[in-house]
């Protein structure tokens, strides 16, 4: 039973946001003190990604765990049936997504929608030569958890490790976000059989001899993200 009225919770459904989220600025300042520069919500890419790195070719979604399913698990039922679908299905909740018991079909179909959407919207960037990196909500909360065995050798080298074992959730998630980007750019920067050198040297070539589909928008210059350099200035100092 919902404790709320319609109205309420019509109200508190409408105020939800669709972009410049609480976990989207979480991930947008992060990589923007790590030195990544973006774009926000490209408008001709399938899906507007919430960040999108050209130089990396790399598209970044930060999906709330509750909007997009994360961790459902599709199952037959017999007490929910779908309009419009010839399964009858439901979902069985996870640890970070449940699904309210009140007009549980309607939010059933929602959220399958969803994941669905997802899925062809990555599948088209893929098509064009992007890469998609997914954040979910619950990987960004201030949890703290025990840090990856990859330790900086520089870090460990005649230190004590007593508080290098431990950071939080959302520090581990944003290095492997710039992990990953960093990985991506050294391995579209590899030798390629498939791609002649622009010398003339018959040696393979990878990188920027790559022609990916371009958009008409992409040779434009285009502002960068709105970040303020300053605050990042003032919160390093603090620290």
């Amino acid at each position: 039973m919902d404790r709320l009225n319609a109205q309420k919770r019509h109200a508190n459904m409408a105020a939800i946001r669709s972009k410049d989220t609480k976990p989207e600025m979480i991930v947008r300042r992060g990589l923007w003190k790590r030195g990544f520069r973006y774009r926000l919500n490209h408008k001709r890419l399938p899906g507007h990604p919430d960040l999108v790195l050209r130089k990396y070719r790399t598209c970044i979604f930060v999906n709330g765990c509750f909007w997009h399913g994360h961790g459902l698990h599709e199952v037959q039922s017999k007490k929910i049936k779908v309009k419009s679908e010839k399964l009858t299905f439901d979902f069985v909740n996870s640890e970070c997504c449940k699904i309210p018991k009140t007009n549980r079909e309607f939010w059933v179909a929602k959220i399958r929608r969803n994941k669905e959407r997802d899925r062809e919207v990555q599948k088209k960037l893929a098509a064009m030569g992007w890469h998609c990196i997914t954040v979910w909500e619950c990987e960004l909360t201030e949890q703290r958890v025990q840090r990856h065995a990859r330790m900086n050798s520089a870090e460990s080298r005649g230190k004590s490790t007593e508080g290098q074992l431990w950071t939080t959730k959302r520090e581990e998630t944003l290095e492997s976000i710039a992990f990953t980007l960093n990985h991506i750019w050294l391995q579209d920067r590899k030798p390629h059989p498939l791609t002649p050198s622009p010398r003339g040297e018959g040696e393979a070539y990878g990188g920027r001899g790559k022609r990916y589909p371009q958009l008409e928008e992409e040779d434009m210059q285009m502002p960068i993200a709105a970040e303020d350099d300053c605050d990042y200035g003032q919160n390093q100092n603090n620290m």
